[in-house]
C-alpha cells in the first residue's frame, strides 16, 4: 500500500485520509469531480511531491484507468452523500453509487489492486435491533421513498465488491461508516452536526427534524481514518464487512442542546416535521448504534474522541 488512489478524495473524509497517507509516506492519487467535495479541503497537500490530484468522475473510464495503472490499492469513497441530495437527486444517487463502484472494481481487477469500499450504516434500513451487527438481516423500506434507494445502492455496492472478490480474486474490504464528523464537514447536504453548529454560532434557531428522539452515534474523522488505514493491513479482513463508528449514543434533541450550550446558549430549539424538511412519507431510523466488536477483535481499533470533545470542536468558529 505505497501507491494509493482515493476516489472522492476531495471530500470530507477523503481529504483527511489523503493527509494521513501522505504523512505515512505513501504516494497518493486523488480523483474527485468536486460535485460535493472541494479542492480547498486538500490545500495542505498542494505542491507535495507525493500527492497528485485529478478532477474527474469515476463514471469516466478515460479519467479512471490511467490512475488505476499507477496504484496498488484503492480507497473507494466517491458516492452521493447527504439525505437532502439523496432525496432530491435520486437518479444521480443511484447512477453515481452503483455504476461508479462497478467501474472502480472492474478497473482494479484488471490492475490487481486491492479495494476498500466505504459503505454506510444506511444499509441496515429499518432494523430495530439494539446494536447493528455485520451479520444481521437487513430491512429496507419500500421503493417509493428515495432514502431506501440510496440504502439499496450502497448495499448493491457491497454485493458487487464481494462478487469481485469471489469471482475475480480481487482483494476487497468493506466498511460501514456510522456518522463520521469533524473539520471540513459541511451541513450543505443535511449533515446534522455542522448544521447545528452553524445555526448555534449565528444564534439562529437550531432546526431538529422530527421529534428529536431518534438517536445516533458520532465518530470523529481522525478515528475513522485510523480504521480505514489499519483494516487492510490484516489479511483476515479480506472479503469481509466491518462496522466503523462510535458507540456513544445520543438523541438528536440532546445533541442540539449540547451544541447550543457549547456555542453560548443563544439559540432555541425548533422542531420541524420530516415532511416539511424532506418529503411526505419520509422514514427515519429511530436508533443507529453499531456493534464494533468485529473490528476491535481483529485490529484493536476503537474510537478515542468523546462526544463532548466532538461537540466542543464543532463550535469553534472558522
Amino acid at each position: 500500500m505505497q501507491r494509493i488512489l482515493i476516489t472522492g478524495g476531495a471530500g470530507f473524509i477523503g481529504s483527511h485520509l489523503a493527509e494521513a497517507l501522505v504523512s505515512a509516506g505513501a504516494e497518493v492519487y486523488v480523483i474527485d469531480d468536486l460535485s460535493t467535495g472541494s479542492r480547498a479541503n486538500l490545500s495542505a497537500l498542494e505542491g507535495h511531491g507525493r500527492f497528485h490530484f485529478t478532477e474527474g468522475n469515476v463514471l469516466d473510464a478515460a479519467a479512471l484507468e490511467p490512475l488505476m495503472a499507477k496504484v496498488d490499492f484503492v480507497y473507494h469513497l466517491a458516492a452521493a452523500v447527504g439525505v437532502e441530495l439523496v432525496i432530491h437527486r435520486p437518479v444521480y444517487t443511484l447512477k453515481d453509487n452503483v455504476a461508479g463502484t462497478e467501474n472502480v472494481l472492474a478497473a482494479a481487477a484488471r490492475r490487481g489492486a486491492g479495494v476498500l469500499l466505504a459503505s454506510t450504516s444506511e444499509v441496515y434500513g429499518k432494523s430495530e435491533r439494539e446494536r447493528f451487527s455485520e451479520s444481521d438481516d437487513l430491512l429496507i423500506g419500500p421503493p417509493a421513498f428515495s432514502r431506501w434507494g440510496y440504502a439499496c445502492s450502497k448495499l448493491l455496492d457491497e454485493f458487487l465488491a464481494l462478487a469481485y472478490g469471489r469471482e475475480k480474486g480481487l482483494p476487497v474490504f468493506i466498511v460501514r461508516l456510522f456518522n463520521t464528523v469533524g473539520p471540513r464537514q459541511t451541513g450543505r447536504y443535511g449533515m446534522v452536526l455542522p448544521r447545528f453548529a452553524a445555526q448555534a454560532l449565528r444564534g439562529e434557531p437550531i432546526t431538529i427534524h422530527g421529534d428529536g428522539q431518534q438517536t445516533r452515534c458520532f465518530c470523529d474523522v481522525s478515528d475513522t481514518v485510523r480504521a480505514l488505514i489499519g483494516l487492510p493491513r490484516h489479511n483476515e479482513a479480506r472479503g469481509k464487512v466491518f462496522n466503523v463508528g462510535s458507540t456513544e449514543e445520543v438523541t438528536i434533541a440532546e445533541l442540539a442542546r449540547q451544541v447550543n450550550a457549547a456555542a453560548g446558549g443563544r439559540s432555541v430549539l425548533k422542531f420541524v416535521p420530516y415532511e416539511t424538511a424532506y418529503a411526505k412519507g419520509f422514514e427515519d431510523m429511530r436508533r443507529r448504534v453499531p456493534d464494533i466488536s468485529k473490528i476491535r477483535r481483529l485490529t484493536g481499533w476503537e474510537p478515542t474522541v468523546s462526544l463532548a470533545e466532538i461537540v466542543r470542536r464543532s463550535v469553534v468558529a472558522p
